[in-house]
């Protein structure tokens, strides 16, 4: 029993970034890599899971104050571990990802190093009180767990030209659409003082929000040449995401907006699969081709 109450502590400190976080990037990484096998999903799922609770438990040791409001059922407000415990917790897996990462090899302990330094920047420097520093901050968690969940699911040691794409395309729509999350929690973040881009910008935040997700829906499709079938819908839902953002605006709105956000970006972390489809038809044109040619 005492077991089961460990892991579901476990669960309940990523519970919020199952579908923002752990869904999202299982998907970019079966997409982009692609994956090889059953066995490269399942390892790859593991290693996103235990980085994903590195990431929860770093932040919500610092953050209490801020959960007691806007999710007072997570491990610290709730009363199911205090903070030196949760500090504790952090480092023992800081040290359980390098290890795990070192099965890998050597490249996987550098990005797991990668992403405790994102952790050390957010957490400890206080970029997270800065609109520009907390975006950059998960620009570097959600590549991070990119690159080290599509090396495992492609089962080869480095990233080929359409994943180094890939991702340096996520880090981008990252960087410019992430402060989608913050719009529900500016209540929690106004009583710590932290400045996010909707507290620092209420108006104009809004219409960027709107802007930047529905030219990101176009130059994603054009970008990965994606069919119209496939494009019109996933534009469509870019634009209605972003002018549910821009219109509707009570702690409601924003927290379903950002449900369809996450559906959208898990869709936009699958457009890459086209040009893995794209090579793919063009090795078996070629094999025709040779057949033809050669006999």
């Amino acid at each position: 029993m005492r077991l089961a109450g460990h892991i579901y502590t476990l669960i309940l400190f990523s519970w919020s970034d199952y579908k923002t976080i752990f869904l999202p990037i299982t998907a970019f990484a079966c997409a982009t890599a692609p994956v090889q096998s059953l066995s490269n999903l399942i390892q790859g799922c593991i290693w996103i899971w235990i980085h994903l609770i590195l990431c929860n438990v770093s932040n919500q040791a610092r953050a209490k104050e801020e959960d007691e409001i806007n999710r007072p059922w997570r491990p610290l407000p709730s009363g199911r571990i205090t903070i030196g415990q949760a500090f504790t917790l952090r480092w023992v897996m800081v040290v359980f990802c390098i290890v795990w990462s070192a099965a890998y090899g050597a490249e996987m302990i550098l990005v797991t190093l990668g992403l405790v330094a994102t952790t050390l920047f957010h957490d400890d420097a206080g970029f997270s009180n800065h609109p520009v520093g907390k975006n950059l901050c998960n620009v570097g968690g959600y590549t991070t767990i990119e690159v080290g969940a599509t090396r495992i699911m492609a089962n080869q040691g480095s990233l080929d030209s359409i994943s180094i794409q890939a991702i340096l395309l996520s880090a981008l729509v990252i960087f410019t659409t992430i402060q989608a999350q913050d719009f529900p929690d500016v209540e929690g973040d106004s009583a710590i003082k932290r400045v996010t881009f909707p507290i620092y910008a209420p108006e104009f935040s809004r219409l960027f929000t709107l802007t930047v997700i529905s030219l990101w829906s176009l130059l994603l499709c054009w970008l990965w040449d994606i069919e119209c079938f496939i494009a019109v819908p996933y534009v469509s839902l870019g634009i209605y995401v972003g002018s549910r953002y821009y219109f509707l605006r009570t702690q409601t709105a924003d927290r379903y907006s950002y449900i369809i956000f996450n559906a959208w970006l898990m869709f936009s972390h699958l457009l890459s699969f086209q040009a893995r489809m794209d090579i793919a038809h063009s090795l078996d044109v070629c094999q025709i081709f040779r057949f033809i040619l050669l006999g």
